[in-house]
């Protein structure tokens, strides 16, 4: 891998950021709890790094300290609402007098985005999004150290109908994927259809609750694509035995919901209280629960190979009665359909 370095633009910082904390936290105020933070671990952590260097003309990136949230309000709260202007003019600082910025127009310089660059630059959400990234930023890269909204309610892409082999719709899933189109399909919280779009997993990523609803069989992939996405999963599956319980509490990570009750999702789902979504979300951040969902290679404890390891050895020991006596026989070598008694 070709070495790279970044250059601190410490003419920026020295230009920019000392003003920010003579003025702006001139109040005493403290960074750790907030955002701005953020910005502060990066400022520290290259500082005798080998990846740092002072010669400009040898960097593969410029990172520029604009402290955006250690504007604070008299509460000690960020006050993220001059941010425009405070980044329009560090942008016009260093584009008038140094030639980095003009070179690429800001493609090889990132920022450190501690927030939200839409929603918090203006609290109503009308306003963020016609405000959104800024121009001057449109080359410019974004580390964004926040974590990614939760913007979809509920989520789905799959089959609905089966109608090649269910054209007339009564057997497939047991008509629970078709009772959440012919309910939910016009409803603004349900995201679905049967598209399977290239940001699939991204969506995932922005949902809350994804629907793991029966096909054919009770199980679906979309059980685990759901935990390692931290995406809440909603179960629809009657009587369905799912994998790993000992390390994967589907009872509090997940919402089951009878297949006779589809009709009433939405409001199975709306009247689940936030600190009830927090706690299922909580637990679905912990790390070991989508380690137990994937096969690492080489396998690693934990994941879904040491799981099913466990679940053999919580089968232990055998049964004394495991063993045949001495010419005894149970299996029947010739039962079944003819077609199954062909050799392979």
């Amino acid at each position: 891998m070709k070495d790279w370095r970044w250059a601190f633009v410490g003419f920026l910082y020295f230009a920019l950021a000392l003003r920010i904390g003579a003025v702006e936290l001139g109040r005493g105020q403290q960074t750790e709890r907030i955002s701005g933070s953020a910005g502060d671990v990066l400022e520290d952590d290259p500082v005798g790094s080998p990846v740092r260097t002072l010669n400009p003309e040898e960097a593969d990136w410029f990172y520029t300290p604009v402290y955006t949230t250690c504007d604070l309000t008299p509460n000690g709260l960020p006050l993220p609402f001059k941010s425009p202007r405070m980044m329009r003019s560090a942008i016009q600082l260093i584009s008038s007098n140094w030639p980095y910025w003009n070179r690429t127009e800001g493609a090889d310089h990132f920022f450190i985005v501690p927030h939200d660059f839409g929603a918090c630059f203006h609290y109503q959400e009308e306003k963020a999004i016609e405000r959104g990234i800024l121009h001057l930023l449109q080359r410019a890269t974004l580390v964004q150290t926040f974590d990614t909204p939760r913007s979809i309610f509920v989520y789905f892409r799959g089959l609905f109908y089966d109608v090649g082999n269910d054209p007339e719709g009564g057997y497939y899933a047991r008509g629970a994927r078709a009772s959440v189109w012919e309910n939910f399909k016009d409803n603004p919280l349900f995201d679905i259809s049967t598209e399977h779009p290239t940001t699939y997993y991204e969506d995932m990523q922005r949902a809350i609750f994804c629907l793991c609803p029966l096909g054919w069989a009770p199980w679906s992939p979309r059980l685990v694509e759901a935990v390692i996405f931290g995406c809440i999963p909603v179960i629809i599956a009657d009587d369905i035995v799912l994998p790993f319980a000992d390390a994967i509490p589907w009872e509090e990570i997940g919402v089951y919901v009878d297949e006779k009750d589809v009709p009433k999702l939405d409001n199975i789902l709306t009247s689940i209280p936030p600190e009830v979504i927090l706690r299922k979300q909580r637990l679905l951040a912990n790390p070991s629960m989508k380690q137990a969902m994937l096969f690492p290679q080489p396998a690693q404890p934990g994941d879904a190979f040491h799981q099913i390891l466990n679940g053999l050895a919580r089968k232990l020991p055998h049964d004394k009665n495991v063993h045949l006596k001495s010419g005894e026989k149970i299996l029947n070598w010739t039962a079944g359909p003819v077609g199954d008694l062909k050799p392979w």
